[in-house]
């Protein structure tokens, strides 16, 4: 009913090679080829080696959601990585349409600073980092760069809000589903954060494409001592090490049962 916009699902390369952009690329193609599914998107951290990747990623043809990003500086380096990509299918006349979609992560951000801001600042961060990025989206999209891939045929990169559940218990679990309601944005809301929503949920508006009040919060947490490049870059590997984590334990457990299979069907014999 969208063309194609919409219904897509992602499958992640291995976090293992978060700092090998050519294994990365690789890893992406021969996943999307053996899926051979036309919505699939294939993961790639925004890692510096992962903005590498992306661009080779999105030459060779392979649709690419882009995660791990917390600042700004971080979407627009994947955000002109997808666009070089573009321009290169483009200029080798392949087609642009090419989909792809950037993640933002946005509760972590307020975890992270939690406990060492004042009561006035908790959990204002992300919805500030969020309101920061959004406006270099929309930026983005009326330049005469993009419009340029546009005319050519190219899809925009859609902008995706991630990790929007709340982890402060004190806050209403739609809290971040009302503050980052956009156009043309993506939300993968969580189960437990949608049924909230629909029971007591309510938009008061929609995010200013000047960003709002974004940087003058965001000035106010600097004037806390709070290093937004030092943090996001720390969010960042923590959340490449959350990821290698949660792979070891998979594997541990498919090796596992792969394991009792094997003795189970050896004693049948």
């Amino acid at each position: 009913m969208t063309g194609g916009i919409d219904g897509w699902v992602s499958l992640e390369v291995s976090p293992l090679l978060a700092n090998d952009a050519g294994a990365t690329v690789e890893a992406a193609k021969r996943l999307h080829g053996q899926a051979e599914c036309s919505n699939l998107f294939i993961k790639i951290p925004g890692t510096p080696a992962g903005v590498e990747a992306i661009e080779e990623s999105i030459f060779a043809g392979v649709p690419v959601n882009v995660t791990l990003l917390f600042s700004c500086e971080q979407y627009v380096a994947a955000a002109d990585a997808y666009c070089r990509g573009i321009q290169r299918r483009i200029d080798a006349g392949l087609d642009p349409k090419i989909a792809s979609v950037a993640s933002i992560f946005v509760s972590r951000w307020d975890k992270a600073v939690m406990d060492k801001v004042n009561p006035a600042l908790r959990n204002r961060l992300g919805i500030a980092i969020s309101g920061q990025v959004y406006k270099a989206y929309r930026e983005r999209l009326a330049s005469s760069g993009w419009r340029k891939l546009a005319d050519a045929g190219a899809l925009s990169q859609r902008l995706l809000w991630a990790s929007t559940g709340t982890k402060d218990p004190q806050l209403p679990q739609s809290y971040y589903i009302e503050a980052l309601a956009a156009p043309a944005t993506i939300n993968t809301i969580p189960e437990k954060t949608l049924h909230a929503f629909s029971k007591e949920g309510v938009l008061r508006g929609i995010m200013r494409e000047d960003g709002g009040d974004s940087e003058t919060v965001l000035g106010d947490f600097a004037k806390a001592g709070v290093d937004i490049q030092a943090l996001a870059a720390q969010l960042q590997l923590e959340g490449a090490q959350s990821f290698t984590k949660s792979w070891a334990d998979l594997m541990a457990v498919i090796a596992l049962k792969s394991e009792q299979l094997h003795r189970h069907g050896s004693a049948g014999r």
